[in-house]
């Protein structure tokens, strides 16, 4: 157990899939590069793991997500035309999406085998280390404090691992990981198991899994061993399954709001809530807003 003396330093990103919810606008161009107002929804994942504590950015790409390294690579034509055009704020702004002492590390995804492949990929980069998985698509705004700046706090209390959780409707059981609780303390719960997407009546609750992992390398030989499960695919939730008969496993539920930005409903949710509290926009998004709704009698 020697990962319990390390801090967690690096955080995987799983980017490689299609979005084929959000054809066409995602022919070309990755669902993770889609914006929320001004910034990608991968730059808030990303600087939400910045903001815990990590210094790796370890993407699991396909050879679609060019533009995700591009993103957070330098751009100096950009720089230097900012520059000559004394618009200081917005050079800033492109020259920080890293901060100092922040790398970024990409490997790709032979095949699209699911979640728990695209985490077995970065194995090598993680080594014997803790480490955090964040879905870019779901975007959690952790009010007063990041979703994984809260885990990471729990973990270094607890040096185990820890799956974002959050109560959803019965009936939507059948599309999340779906965890059978033992009450630890406020809003923490002990996984006494956990299956993929059960259909609402074999479900044994409805705390579901949402897109936030600390979790210690002893997941990855689970990951290793198990076959294709749900959808024909590796699923990370089954190794997390093998992971209870070793270890003990919590789940959070954190403080915030989430918004499914995989789907296009919780996609414009998350583009209004955002907007709404945007200090250059609010204002002027507000009006609109209230316009809007009176003239379609809402």
């Amino acid at each position: 157990m020697e990962h319990i003396k390390k801090p967690i330093r690096k955080a995987v990103f799983p980017v490689a899939g299609l979005g084929t919810r959000f054809i066409p606008a995602t022919k070309a161009s990755p669902k993770e590069m889609l914006p929320i107002v001004d910034k990608p929804l991968i730059q808030y994942a990303a600087e939400e793991a910045i903001a815990a504590g990590i210094e790796q950015l370890i993407f699991v790409t396909s050879s679609s997500k060019r533009a995700i390294e591009d993103h957070f690579d330098k751009n100096q034509e950009l720089e230097d035309e900012l520059e000559q055009r004394g618009k200081y704020d917005l050079l800033a702004m492109v020259k920080h999406i890293v901060p100092e002492g922040v790398s970024c590390i990409y490997i790709r995804q032979p095949e699209a085998l699911g979640l728990g492949h695209a985490v077995l990929c970065a194995k090598p980069v993680v080594g014997d280390e803790p480490f955090a998985v964040i879905l870019a698509d779901d975007l959690i705004d952790g009010f007063e404090q990041a979703c994984l700046s809260q885990m990471v706090n729990l973990y270094k209390e607890q040096h185990c691992s820890v799956i974002g959780i959050e109560e959803i409707k019965a009936a939507e059981t059948d599309k999340y990981g779906i965890i059978k609780p033992e009450e630890f303390y406020e809003n923490v719960w002990k996984i006494k198991s956990i299956v993929e997407k059960p259909t609402p009546d074999k479900a044994p609750s409805t705390l579901a899994v949402v897109g936030r992992y600390l979790l210690t390398p002893a997941i990855f030989s689970h990951l290793e061993k198990i076959k294709k499960g749900a959808g024909d695919e590796i699923q990370l939730t089954d190794a997390i399954a093998r992971l209870l008969a070793e270890e003990q496993v919590l789940g959070f539920q954190f403080n915030g709001i989430r918004y499914d930005c995989g789907s296009k409903l919780g996609y414009l949710k998350a583009t209004i809530d955002y907007a709404l509290q945007h200090p250059n926009l609010r204002e002027g998004f507000k009006k609109h807003l209230q316009m809007v709704c009176k003239k379609n009698c809402f």
